[in-house]
C-alpha cells in the first residue's frame, strides 16, 4: 500500500491586504467540511488566521514561533478548533523578530520542512505566509508542494506576482526542485468594475489555466465571520463567501500540481 499524501500548501502574496489569510482560514475549512483532515499554520505574526478561527490566547501554549526559533514539535502546538477534522498551529508576535534571530542559523530555510517529517497525516497543511518574502515565506515555500497566490484585480496587480514568481524560482531552483503552483486565485472582484473586468483577463491571459476558475468576490460576510472566530461557512453557508471558498475547494482537490512559471 503506497504511503498516504499529504498536500502542504502556501498561501502567498507579499503584498497585505489582498484577502491572503481569507482565504487560508476559509479555505483550510471547506476542505475540513468536505472530510478532509487539514492542519492550518499561522506564520503571520498578526495572527489573523489564529483568531479568525476563535482560537482562545489563553490556550495558547506553543505557536510556529516555537517550532521554528524552539525546536518545539508541530504536534505540542495543535490545536483543535470548531471543526472536527481542522486542526491549527497558531501564531505568535513574535514571529517579527524571526528572521533576525535566525540569521546565523545554518540550514535556517529548512526548519520548518525538517519540524513537519513525520507530522503529514493530514489530507492538507494550509500555511498562511506573512505579507513579505522573507525568512518566514521561505521556509513555507521550502516546506511545500505548491502554491496558492491570492490576488487582488487592482492596477498593480500583475507587478506584484511577477515579483513573487520570481521569489519562487528562486526557491525551486536553490532549495525545493518540487515546488509547483496549485493555483492563482483572483479576490475582492468587483464584476461592475471596469477595472477588475481588465485585470482579471491580463492575469489569466498571462498565466492560463494555472488561474483558478473560482473567483473571490467583494462580500461583508467573510471580514464578520473573522470578528466572530468562525470560518464563513460556518457563520453564513448560503452567503457568496462561503460558497464561493466551497468551489476553491473542490478546485483544489481536483486540480495538479502546475509546473513553476
Amino acid at each position: 500500500m503506497s504511503a498516504k499524501f499529504c498536500h502542504v500548501i502556501s498561501v502567498v502574496n507579499q503584498k497585505g491586504g489582498v484577502g491572503k489569510t481569507t482565504t487560508a482560514l476559509n479555505l483550510a475549512s471547506a476542505l475540513a467540511m468536505r472530510g478532509k483532515k487539514v492542519l492550518l499554520m499561522d506564520l503571520d505574526s498578526q495572527c489573523n488566521a489564529t483568531t479568525g478561527i476563535g482560537v482562545k490566547r489563553e490556550l495558547i501554549k506553543r505557536t510556529t514561533y516555537d517550532i521554528l526559533v524552539n525546536g518545539g514539535s508541530i504536534g505540542s502546538a495543535t490545536l483543535t478548533t470548531v471543526l472536527p477534522t481542522m486542526w491549527i498551529v497558531p501564531g505568535s508576535l513574535d514571529l517579527a523578530a524571526v528572521d533576525v534571530e535566525l540569521a546565523a542559523t545554518e540550514g535556517r530555510e529548512y526548519i520548518l520542512a525538517q519540524a513537519l517529517k513525520g507530522h503529514k497525516s493530514y489530507d492538507y497543511i494550509i500555511i498562511d505566509c506573512p505579507p513579505s518574502l522573507g525568512l518566514l515565506t521561505v521556509n513555507s515555500l521550502v516546506a511545500s508542494d505548491s502554491v496558492i497566490v491570492p490576488v487582488q484585480c487592482e492596477f498593480f496587480a500583475l507587478e506584484g506576482l511577477v515579483n513573487l514568481v520570481n521569489t519562487m524560482r528562486m526557491v525551486q531552483r536553490n532549495l525545493n526542485s518540487a515546488l509547483g503552483i496549485c493555483g492563482i486565485l483572483l479576490t475582492m472582484v468587483d464584476s461592475r468594475s471596469r477595472l477588475t473586468r481588465e485585470v482579471s483577463q491580463e492575469i489569466r491571459r498571462e498565466f492560463g489555466p494555472r488561474v483558478f476558475s473560482t473567483t473571490i468576490s467583494r462580500n461583508v460576510k467573510l471580514p464578520e465571520a473573522v470578528s466572530y472566530g468562525v470560518p464563513v461557512a460556518l457563520y453564513d453557508p448560503k452567503s457568496s463567501g462561503a460558497i464561493a471558498y466551497a468551489s476553491l475547494a473542490g478546485e483544489v482537490i481536483e486540480k495538479p500540481i502546475s509546473a513553476m512559471i
